[in-house]
């Protein structure tokens, strides 16, 4: 039953035609078969090179709507900053012993946030956070001392985009059940953030292609 339906939602779908963003989240909405409740993501190839420092994209941005995702937060904290990552909601707070629990293969959390005098620390796992897009830095705002920012942050819907090594960002813009104007909120506030990050190196044209689907669904081709 399921491939016949997947294969229904396929029907739908112009593979040739570029939709209209409203157009493709309406889409994307309609061609979400599954029994749970799908995340829509874009994936937006860029025209620029990601092995030139002078040409990454990577940034954060906050939607407007949430991601409708349970985050787990990890804090990486000492002292007075570990209270107040506990006041301010992480779902867990620890030091050296989180590392090392880390370090032993556990990763049930969906962000890490860390303080700058506990970076150090978590260098000695960046291989296994890495790879696996949980590392903190600076630039996304996950290596500070405001804590509770941090975390209210991610809390009101705080995603991070970075390029793969084909050149292409994956990143979610929330649920189906949002409806087409909170999920056109969440994309518009995605692509201007990602226009916005253009490298002054980037030479032609920026937003090659732009993709979107729900988990299960077929890809929609979107006007960038």
């Amino acid at each position: 039953m399921a491939g016949k339906k997947h294969a229904e939602a396929l029907k739908l779908v112009d593979t040739n035609k570029l939709y209209a963003p409203k157009e493709a989240i309406e889409l994307a909405i309609k061609t979400a078969t599954a029994k749970f409740d799908e995340t829509v993501e874009l994936h937006i190839k860029l025209g620029v090179d990601g092995q030139k420092a002078d040409q990454q994209v990577r940034g954060t941005v906050v939607l407007p709507a949430g991601t409708g995702k349970k985050v787990r937060i990890l804090v990486i904290a000492k002292g007075d900053k570990a209270d107040e990552a506990t006041a301010a909601g992480a779902d867990y707070v620890g030091a050296e012993e989180m590392v090392a629990k880390i370090a032993g293969g556990w990763l049930d959390f969906d962000v890490c946030i860390t303080t700058p005098d506990m970076f150090g620390a978590i260098g000695r796992v960046a291989r296994v956070l890495g790879p696996k897009g949980l590392m903190p830095n600076v630039k996304s705002g996950t290596v500070t001392t405001d804590i509770t920012k941090a975390i209210n942050d991610v809390r009101a819907g705080k995603v991070e985009y970075r390029l793969d090594k084909d050149n292409i960002v994956h990143c979610p813009i929330g649920k189906v059940s949002f409806g087409a104007d909170k999920l056109f909120e969440n994309y518009s506030a995605l692509m201007d953030a990602i226009v916005r990050a253009k490298p002054a190196a980037a030479k032609g044209t920026y937003l090659r292609s732009v993709t979107m689907a729900s988990t299960m669904g077929p890809g929609i081709k979107v006007q960038a």
